[in-house]
């Protein structure tokens, strides 16, 4: 098959996460999936290639970065705060500001357009 690499440990660290904390087919007592009855197939995964169709579309889009990763589709674009410069996470294209600054950003914002107001 072409185009199937090995994981990297960081990799499969990720999908292991992804699968003991979201995969709702994964059963953690008795460490199996529920609808094979067997052991979790994405556990035992080294190399890239096919992949649990459920993991693939339910659970494996709550990680974009390691989606990138195994899939070979182009990363999410990072979007910066304008305030301090970390790293955000959006939703949509209006998002300025991190959680930490949004509050601060939108008193100062109120606090000018008062101003103009009153002067």
């Amino acid at each position: 098959m072409s185009g199937t690499r090995e994981l990297t440990r960081e990799e499969r660290a990720a999908i292991k996460k992804l699968v003991t904390k979201s995969c709702a087919n994964y059963c953690g007592h008795y460490k199996l999936c529920l609808p094979l009855d067997t052991g979790c197939y994405m556990l035992g995964k080294w190399w890239t290639g096919s992949y649990c169709k459920y993991f693939q579309s339910a659970v494996l889009p709550l990680d974009p970065a390691l989606e990138a990763a195994l899939l070979g589709n182009d990363p999410p674009e990072a979007r910066l705060c304008a305030a301090c410069g970390e790293p955000i996470r959006t939703t949509g294209n209006r998002a300025k500001y991190c959680a930490a600054c949004a509050g601060a950003a939108r008193r100062r914002r109120q606090r000018e357009y008062m101003r103009e107001k009153r002067g």
